[in-house]
């Protein structure tokens, strides 16, 4: 079953769509509605970050570190 922008089940076909629509307006069936991507994106946040770190040398990940310091120290 196709699901939508926020994760929703949806109907394949018009029709169907059409009566699921028809339910929500009706009260027969409730729009289940999620926060975009919130509780996906910080587990794509934390695998990404990990492989991130294995590929990149000690002395990058050192100068990347420093930078961000600096720009974090600028700010106050």
């Amino acid at each position: 079953m196709p699901r939508g922008p926020q994760g929703q089940k949806r109907p394949a076909d018009v029709i169907g769509n059409a009566v699921r629509v028809m339910r929500i307006a009706t009260g027969e069936e409730t729009e289940e509605v999620r926060e975009p991507g919130k509780e996906y994106a910080r587990k794509g946040g934390i695998k990404g970050g990990v492989a991130r770190a294995k590929t990149l040398s000690a002395e990058r990940r050192k100068q990347i570190a420093q930078q961000a310091a600096r720009k974090r120290w600028e700010k106050t």
